[in-house]
């Protein structure tokens, strides 16, 4: 009976990591890498969720504001078996799109508003974390395996 608990909870179960590079390019509009499975028990993996996310955090002290946006979501439906004691590799590619407020917007008229917006920025605190976020969906579990990574992406 112990045995089942530890299956439904997860414990023992499949765990997952994000294998990521280190940075994106806005240009390019997408991110390539590896999700890799590994667990003691041989479990089906029936999906994957995959979304990308920006931390967008403004001000100081107790005027600080932070939002979070979606820049971008892929779900992998394929169903396959990770096998016990053995390590399964999932590649994958995640689409985004950043999102820019009207202020980045009019700094990218020219360069001289380019840097009147960086100047304001920097003044305002205004900072930018990216993240990857990722969850399985395992057969006969209540807990699905999840993962986060930061990413650095790259605006030009």
């Amino acid at each position: 009976m112990f045995g089942k608990v530890k299956k439904w909870l997860g414990i023992e179960g499949v765990k997952l990591e994000l294998i990521l590079p280190d940075m994106a390019f806005e240009q390019v509009g997408a991110v390539s890498g590896k999700i890799r499975f590994y667990s003691k028990n041989t479990q089906t993996v029936t999906g994957i969720r995959l979304v990308m996310i920006e931390k967008y955090s403004r001000g100081r002290g107790k005027e600080r504001l932070v939002d979070e946006y979606l820049l971008g979501e892929a779900t992998l439906d394929d169903r396959f078996d990770v096998p016990a004691e053995d390590v399964l590799e999932v590649d994958f590619t995640l689409p985004f799109e950043l999102v820019k407020s009207r202020v980045d917007e009019f700094g990218d008229k020219n360069f001289l508003t380019g840097g009147l917006v960086k100047l304001a920025k920097t003044l305002r605190n205004v900072h930018s974390e990216y993240r990857i976020e990722a969850e399985a969906k395992v057969e006969g579990t209540a807990l699905n395996p999840f993962d986060r990574k930061a990413l650095k992406v790259v605006e030009v």
